[in-house]
């Protein structure tokens, strides 16, 4: 059986910064009351006209994390593509990707596990390097969130968190096996599926039914979140997450090097370092910056960690995350 490594990564954001104050001028809303119930002071929105698209940006933060991974777009054997804002509802932006990097007849997929996107695919590359099926798979986290917020005083509790963004890794066969993906945890609970949901328009609600029966734009149409419930499942379920993968290893807290948690609530990421006993040098967070980015926001995270010499070889990196469906999961890295 054959290990896995991450060999290179990227990033991209748009250039458009949309600033706590910048909000203020469309709702009812406050730098400080932003920040102190998320932690984010701005974030990225695509902007009309600039040419991002959830695919688009996944294919730029590709071309970097292939070309630092050293090897020709046309090794990559599969495009695995996490994200919740696919460019359609079909087809898949994977698809998308394969065709701008112009990569021959590559298998491309997409995965839709929302926060827990880029774990999930982590994850599934990682079973299909070790099965030996594969050599070089490239994993990509991107949302484009900002077309279908309520930018209103009504949405305002869900659309000041999030922000568009891409992360992009490249992951490899290895024979090493201390220097490799240790393991991954994957897990699910569906009884909360509609407690972080986008329900419509839908195959239950599809858009000429509801432009047939005259149905006024709703609450429906954008997502809803029940925060609290959230913020108490995503405290928990992060706890035991990185436990599980930490006594698999037969490895405790202290050990760990670099925590990279999804970046949802800055709360969330502030509650678990505690609980661990962990410094702010074992914790990396960047949501200050661009909000919550879903599927994007561990490869961006983990990205930038990297690029400022946060992660150096041997560290133990763990990633974890939880959201929508609930689903969430975590993955221990040997550097």
């Amino acid at each position: 059986m054959y290990n896995s490594k991450i060999i290179g990564m990227g990033m991209y954001v748009p250039e458009n910064v949309v600033t706590n104050d910048d909000l203020t001028d469309i709702m009812d809303t406050s730098h400080d009351w932003i920040v102190e119930r998320t932690g984010i002071q701005e974030r990225r929105h695509i902007k009309k006209g600039d040419g991002n698209t959830t695919a688009t940006m996944g294919v730029k933060a590709a071309k970097i994390a292939i070309e630092r991974a050293q090897i020709d777009k046309k090794d990559i054997d599969l495009i695995l593509f996490a994200t919740l804002s696919p460019d359609y509802y079909f087809p898949g932006s994977g698809v998308i990707v394969q065709q701008h990097l112009e990569i021959p007849n590559c298998p491309a997929m997409d995965i839709r596990n929302q926060c827990s996107g880029f774990i999930y695919a982590l994850s599934t590359a990682d079973q299909f390097i070790k099965t030996g099926m594969y050599e070089n798979i490239l994993i990509i986290g991107s949302e484009n969130h900002s077309g279908g917020l309520d930018m209103t005083t009504r949405g305002r509790g869900v659309s000041v968190i999030f922000g568009d963004g891409a992360g992009a890794v490249v992951l490899s066969r290895t024979e090493d096996t201390d220097k490799c993906i240790l393991s991954t945890h994957l897990h699910s609970e569906g009884q909360f599926a509609e407690e972080l949901a986008l329900i419509g328009p839908s195959t239950n609600r599809w858009v000429p039914e509801i432009i047939e029966a005259n149905d006024p734009m709703d609450i429906s149409y954008y997502p809803n979140m029940n925060g609290q419930l959230v913020f108490k499942n995503a405290v928990v379920r992060f706890s035991e997450v990185i436990m599980e993968g930490l006594q698999q290893n037969q490895m405790t807290p202290d050990q760990i090097d670099m925590l990279i948690p999804h970046q949802a609530n800055l709360r969330i990421s502030q509650f678990i370092q505690r609980k661990f006993g962990l410094s702010d040098d074992q914790v990396y967070n960047n949501i200050m910056r661009y909000g919550n980015t879903t599927a994007g926001s561990i490869p961006i995270a983990l990205t930038e960690a990297w690029e400022e010499d946060k992660i150096k070889s041997g560290d133990l990196v763990v990633l974890a995350a939880f959201g929508s469906g609930f689903t969430w999961g975590s993955a221990l890295i040997r550097w």
